[in-house]
This record gives C-alpha cells, structure tokens and sequence, in this order.
C-alpha cells in the first residue's frame, strides 16, 4: 500500500490547518493537526500552505508546447519586419547548425501595419529554410527553401489553416527519441504548477503516442488522448471509448474526445462570424457546414466518443450548437470566443461544456477591438455563460498560451495582464469558480477523492490577478505520489 500524510496543510481557500491521509491514491481522512502522527509511510510537510483539487489542463498541445519551449520568441514582434529583426538578433547571438531548418513561434499579425511574406526572409536569410508558427498555430510562414524542402510553392509563403497544418506536418522534426524527452520535461515543468492532468488536443495518433512513452516510463501527470478527425474509424475499431483506461500507464491514460474543427481563428480572421471582418468584408472559414457535421457528431457519439468541436466566431459557434442539438448527443466547443446572447444558454441546455482558454483574453483583446468591433462585450462572456448554467472548463491551449493554469485562472478573474483596466471586466468570474474550472470542476477535498492534488505557497483567495500568476506551488500531488516539491 502506498501511504501518505500531508501536514500543516489549510484545506480549501481560508481553509483550517489540518492533516490528510492518503492511501492507495484515495484521501481517507481529513484530521486535527497532530493525529495522523505514525501513519505514513512518507510525509509531506505543507508549511501552512493551501490544499485545493488538483488543476487540470483541459486543452493543450503537448508536442507542439514542448517543441515551442526551445523555439525563437516572436511574440515582442509588432511588425513582420520586427519579426525578421528578432529573429536576425537571436540567430546572431546562436546560429544554431549549418543547413539547420530555423523556427520561431509566437507571433500575432492580426495587428501589424505590414503583412509577411516568403521575400523579407530570403533578404534576411539567403538559402535557409526558416519556419515560423503564429501564437495561434493557425499560420505559417516559410521561406523559399522551407517550401523546396516540404516539395511545394506559394506566392507568399503563409500558409493558412489546413495548408498550415499539413505543411506542419511534412517539415523535418526532431527523433521521437528528443520529441519524447522534450514532452517529459514539460510536463516536469507543468506539475511544477500544480498541473496533475492534461487533454493532449495534440493533432497526431495521441494513444499510440502515450502508450509508446508509457512503454519506456508512466507518465508523471494524467493523460487524455484526444482522437483526431482521420482517425475515427481507427479508434472505433480499437473499440476506444472517451474515458476508458489504457493499458499502458499505470491508470494514468486515458482515452479523450473525438476533435473536430468547425471554423479558424481570430488572429487569421477565418473564425468564422454572423458579421464581416471590417478590412475585408469576409466572414471567415467555415470547416465544416452544419450537414457534414452532424452525422460526425452522431457517429462519434453512437460510439461512446464525445465529440470535442473547435468554434471561435459566433456563427461557427451557432452551426455547431445546432448541429449538437440535431444530432441529439452532448460533447464539448472548445474556445467559444465569440457567441450571440441567445446561443449562451443553448450550453447548458444541451449538456455541452465549454472548453475555454482565459489567458487568449488579455493577448486578443486589441484584435478583438479591431476585427469584432460593436461585438466585444459578448467576446470570452464566461460570466455570461457561468450564469446561464453552463459548464466551463479551462485550459491554455499550449503553445497558443504557456501550459500555466494560473494564467488562465488570473485572466478568467481580473480580465487583463498588464497595468491596462480589466477589458468588459462584467465578464470575470468568481475565484473559486475559476479555480473549479481549472480542475476539471471539482470544487474541493473530501475524503474518497482521488488524490490528485496540489499545495500552494500561499492563499490564492487573498491574491490580486498578478499574484496569483506568480503564486509558488509547493507540491503536487497525482494518485496520491508527489510528482513536485518545491
């Protein structure tokens, strides 16, 4: 039996000091300080820190995050000839190897008074293959030889949405051996903020993946894999259910939703809206019409996969919201960036969860100032959508936003992250909400929880939005294992 006691530890926020008993992953008593004395066989000494449900990443790309982590920053760039200057200056200070395909990431061009393009990198870089992946993974820009080396052309070299996400796929990656390692570390690194479980959205054969690294060592965190759109016939015949547990992993895999894109994004403006775009009167991409959608939805669910769907623009969130009330099944619309007052309380009536990412807030709001205008006030409406009933729940959407849970959990509350005013701060959310969504609803410490926990330095409830961006975990804890102490 595995045996833990957690002392000196204040459960829940302005909680009472006390000890908890953990065995076998399962908390079996909550005490006075002092009464588990004798009982653990380890024990972790909470410093008076506070202990809350474990937080829960519900949608990030963990491939693509860890990649990003050793890519070039762009995210300072306020031009695309910034851009190219930020990534002269990096390549100067390290020119990486000879022939070595460069990549940056992080830029948002929904603002720049210029546009990229494949020619300002060959003035740049002569010959090199450069690669860069805008902040929401919905572009990318290659140079000429990036697209020799992939076998296309394109006038620009900006590739968007689907072009952008196959052309991903032929560039040269790294050994699944460094790909490995490189998804261990950040999840080191996401337990170092309490993080005890995350959704894989990662575009890619996610159970074949994780049990493959499961194979070599179990996971540190809990795993959902999520089932991408070309692999539905592949998971039904392997008889995949969203929720079963994998072999592999300890009990730490499991199988995720079914993912489906209904439209694009802000910052490329192809999130598809009701209203134009101002600078070029279109409405955005619609991926998939309400026909081709709903009998997805309805196979997917027929055979026990929930149905995941990406909608940001308002009326890719209206189809989709029709089509899961046509088809008749619950499931999950992930982002719901931008929706008409009637379509909110159309969530919970239909039993969907809205995934979503508050961090994208503070970082779209002059976007959104520019390309929703006379919309706003109903852009990231998690108030509007927690009063109505709905579920939310929170994620980063790593490497769109860093795969920190007190970003997210910050943003939802104070609506900004710098010394601007809360943007429609009428939108924020209660604390302890924020905190619930970001641990997969649960919303306290019982005895018979799964202890799938985490230990803060200090009292979130008494933190201002920037504090608790900054706030130190002192442990975390996955099926009753310390996975960090600080």
């Amino acid at each position: 039996m595995d045996d833990l006691l957690l002392r000196r530890v204040r459960v829940g926020l302005r909680g009472p000091l006390a000890e908890v008993r953990v065995r076998d992953g399962v908390i079996t008593a909550i005490e006075e300080p002092g009464a588990g004395s004798g009982f653990a066989a380890r024990m972790v000494d909470g410093h008076g820190g506070t202990l809350l449900p474990g937080l829960v990443d519900a949608h990030a790309h963990l491939t693509q995050w860890s990649g990003f982590r050793r890519r070039i920053p762009l995210g300072a760039a306020r031009s695309a000839t910034a851009a190219v200057e930020l990534l002269m200056a990096r390549l100067l200070a390290a020119p990486g190897r000879p022939g070595e395909l460069v990549v940056g990431a992080g830029f948002r061009d929904g603002l720049w008074p210029d546009r990229p393009h494949k020619q300002l990198l060959e003035r740049a870089l002569p010959g090199r293959a450069v690669a860069l992946f805008s902040a929401d993974l919905h572009t990318l820009w290659l140079s000429p030889a990036a697209l020799r080396l992939i076998g296309r052309d394109h006038p620009t070299g900006v590739l968007l949405e689907n072009d952008c996400m196959s052309a991903t796929a032929a560039l040269p990656s790294a050994s699944v051996a460094e790909e490995d390692r490189a998804v261990a570390e950040a999840l080191a690194a996401a337990a170092g903020r309490g993080v005890t479980g995350v959704v894989d959205y990662e575009y890619a054969d996610t159970v074949a993946d994780w049990t493959r690294r499961a194979a070599q060592k179990p996971p540190l965190l809990r795993i959902s894999c999520v089932i991408a759109r070309y692999l539905l016939d592949h998971a039904i015949a392997c008889g995949h259910r969203t929720g079963d547990v994998l072999e592999a992993g300890n009990g730490l895999l499991t199988v995720g939703p079914f993912k489906l894109f209904a439209d694009g994004s802000l910052n490329t403006r192809t999130a598809c809206c009701h209203e134009p775009y101002p600078e070029d009167g279109g409405t955005g991409l619609l991926e998939l019409p309400h026909d081709e959608l709903v009998p997805l939805l309805r196979r997917a669910s027929a055979h026990g996969l929930t149905p995941a769907v990406h909608a940001i623009g308002d009326r890719a969130n209206t189809v989709t919201l029709d089509a899961f009330a046509e088809a008749g099944c619950g499931g999950r619309i992930e982002h719901a960036q931008l929706l008409r007052p009637e379509d909110v309380p159309r969530f919970a009536a239909l039993g969907l969860t809205a995934g979503v990412q508050p961090a994208h807030q503070p970082d779209d709001r002059d976007v959104a100032d520019r390309h929703w205008p006379g919309r706003t006030e109903r852009a990231y409406p998690y108030r509007a959508l927690l009063e109505a009933g709905a579920r939310l729940e929170i994620g980063s959407d790593a490497p769109v936003a860093p795969l920190d849970p007190w970003d997210g959990i910050a943003a939802a509350v104070g609506r900004t992250d710098d010394d601007r005013p809360p943007w429609h701060p009428e939108q924020a959310i209660p604390l302890e909400d924020a905190l619930a969504a970001a641990a997969g609803g649960r919303r306290g410490i019982a005895v018979g929880d799964v202890a799938d926990l985490v230990v803060t330095a200090a009292d979130p409830s008494g933190l201002s939005p920037a504090q608790l961006r900054e706030l130190p975990v002192s442990a975390t804890i996955v099926a009753g294992k310390p996975v960090h102490l600080a």
